[in-house]
């Protein structure tokens, strides 16, 4: 199923009932944010901010659901689109088979074909309206957080082409308001944008660049998924819509874009320009992006529809919409995962509190001895499982998405001494982690149920028994470098102990804690000891995954305490002794008197029962810094 532009997805949302209108004011700076923070954590409704001070309506939360995100695709569910993807793969794998079946795949090619972008010598939908002298002041841009540098367009489909070889790319890179006709394009080191713009630097030539805004759902996914380089995106587009994407020049470059699009920023980048500062902002991480030199986009004109439709979505501590956006690809790029790569996995999975770079499940057909890790070392440099922290391999018959059961089935098959492989590799530029930027340390474990050759040599493991818990709850209760601590993991039987400190009044306190399990009393009593700031809610598991997944270096944050036992240092890494070669950002949060303001408002929302604001649980992880933004 196709949509003509997000009004007609709006429409369908609203039959399905999964859309609130807003019609009262609220702000686009920081209000907006705020509100649909603790929707989307609620697992609430699509919002239309229906008055923003503008003349174009928001739309935020559009892909918040499985519901929602697999109508953005044109699908029921996301496993119908995975296993079509899974079907074409197959038509066209250049496996060596026999004449029949190579004949009897060719109609469906035919369809893939007619599927491909069009380009139409007319204008388009998107061109309605044209504003030759340019103002990004007409849109309504969101400030998401309080220490934002700015504005920020955060769904933008970036437009750009190669100088040499004329191939195209549809990216998703957020765009910095600077002042009315140029933003800030925040386009990484490892990205597409980034490797056409070095191109286009080596011509000595300006580099067309369009933004595209809404239109058909599909094309912001398509922006987002994780595609071989120089494949066009709305080749993609097409096949999920079942609809070719029909594309229209631009008025002041030669780029072509979605004719049905909502709004269109045209422009370019010279690359002979210095670059400019762009940041702080509140990413997907959790944290603060700080603020770097990109490159300066300078708008020549804005074209949209009629009807148009302002597109948005906000990121910070997780989950946020892009949990949806991310297992949609979860279920789309499995099958060509399996058939070009690695044809043993049967799933994998990226959970919420991992931000899809810190930490993959992998589940596999296991059937020779070494395969867990022959996957580990083979996908870990595949596209952007190159970014994965950490990464766990998996066999038999487990639930990758019930984290009990795949707690006890780690510790069951895991022998760390000989299971666990620490390497060095690219990290997404986001991380704040490492001592590096976007370079540092990933860890593999191979957690398959191992064959008789594996079983040479290894520990005898067994998941702890609950002798020794009181003791050592005393322990804990008459140590003063332990400031909280959890043991209900253990006592169901599942080896991890959760401990709070304060590196802030002793950088030796980690050091000291494992002093403390190499005691007597301690020692073997659990085979993980995770350890993290004493602001962190020991008893929020999802709280203490994303900070041990985002605060630690696989290489430099684990050691062994024993032959079974390991300890993960997941505390703020700015307080260790000799200080962090690397500014260390705070956590994103809403401001009180934000959070006061939307607390006032909650009643005349029309959205239904009040809602706490999520920043209530996260705001005391912050550490206050000159400007707030890093850590003192």
């Amino acid at each position: 199923m196709s949509f003509l532009g997000l009004t007609e997805f709006i429409e369908a949302l609203e039959k399905k009932n999964e859309l609130v209108r807003i019609k009262q004011f609220i702000d686009p700076v920081l209000e907006i944010t705020e509100i649909t923070d603790r929707v989307t954590k609620s697992r609430g409704k699509a919002l239309l901010f229906e008055n923003t001070g503008t003349a174009f309506p928001i739309l935020i939360n559009a892909f918040g659901s499985d519901l929602r995100m697999s109508m953005a695709i044109g699908r029921s569910n996301l496993d119908d689109a995975g296993k079509e993807i899974e079907n074409l793969f197959k038509n066209v794998s250049y496996d060596k088979e026999t004449f029949l079946k190579k004949v009897s795949s060719l109609p469906a090619l035919y369809k893939l074909a007619g599927l491909f972008p069009s380009r139409l010598k007319r204008k388009g939908r998107c061109q309605q309206q044209i504003h030759r002298i340019p103002d990004l002041g007409i849109l309504p841009v969101l400030k998401c957080w309080p220490h934002d540098g700015g504005r920020f367009i955060t769904l933008p489909m970036v437009h750009t082409m190669h100088p040499e070889t004329g191939s195209t790319n549809v990216g998703m890179y957020r765009m910095q308001i600077l002042n009315k006709n140029t933003t800030a394009m925040h386009w990484q080191r490892h990205k597409t944008g980034a490797n056409h713009f070095e191109a286009w630097r080596r011509t000595g030539k300006k580099m067309p660049v369009s933004v595209a805004l809404g239109g058909d759902p599909v094309y912001t996914y398509a922006a987002t998924a994780p595609l071989p380089e120089n494949i066009n995106e709305y080749i993609l587009a097409g096949f999920l819509r079942g609809k070719k994407v029909n594309l229209v020049k631009c008025i002041t470059n030669d780029l072509f874009v979605p004719e049905d699009a909502d709004i269109i920023i045209e422009g370019f980048v010279d690359p002979s320009e210095g670059l400019v500062w762009e940041g702080p902002f509140g990413d997907h991480t959790g944290f603060y992006s700080l603020a770097d030199w990109y490159p300066e986009f300078h708008v020549t004109c804005i074209t949209h529809s009629n009807d148009a439709i302002y597109p948005a979505t906000i990121v910070g501590i997780p989950p946020q919409e892009d949990a949806w956006i991310a297992k949609a690809t979860e279920r789309l790029f499995l099958s060509p995962v399996r058939l070009t790569i690695q044809p043993e996995i049967e799933d994998f999975h990226m959970p919420d509190a991992g931000i899809a770079h810190n930490l993959v499940i992998v589940k596999i057909n296991k059937s020779y001895p070494g395969q867990g890790m022959k996957v580990i070392n083979s996908l870990s440099g595949a596209g952007q499982m190159m970014f994965t922290k950490y990464m766990i391999v998996v066999s038999g018959d487990i639930d990758i998405r019930d984290y009990k059961s795949l707690l006890l089935h780690v510790f069951e098959n895991t022998d760390f001494t000989k299971d666990m492989s620490f390497t060095y590799g690219p990290l997404d530029v986001l991380d704040h982690s490492s001592d590096n930027f976007s370079f540092g340390g990933k860890a593999g474990v191979d957690a398959t149920i191992k064959l008789p050759e594996e079983n040479s040599g290894r520990s005898n493991i067994s998941n702890s028994d609950n002798c020794g818990i009181s003791s050592l709850k005393f322990n804990f209760l008459e140590c003063d470098i332990i400031k909280s601590y959890n043991l209900d993991l253990l006592i169901a039987n599942i080896p991890i102990i959760i401990l709070s400190v304060d590196c802030s009044k002793d950088t030796d306190v980690i050091e000291k804690v494992k002093d403390l399990f190499r005691t007597k009393e301690a020692k073997g009593i659990c085979r993980l000891i995770l350890v993290v700031d004493y602001t962190v809610d020991v008893t929020d598991l999802f709280m203490v995954a994303w900070q041990i997944l985002g605060n630690t270096d696989p290489r430099r944050d684990h050691e062994f305490i024993s032959p079974l036992s390991v300890l993960i240092d997941g505390t703020i890494k700015a307080y260790r002794k000799g200080g962090f070669p690397r500014k260390w950002p705070n956590v994103v949060s809403s401001g009180l008197e934000t959070i006061s303001t939307v607390d006032q408002k909650w009643s005349s929302l029309g959205i239904g029962t009040f809602i706490n604001s999520p920043s209530n649980r996260y705001i005391r992880l912050g550490r206050k810094g000159n400007d707030e933004i890093l850590m003192d």
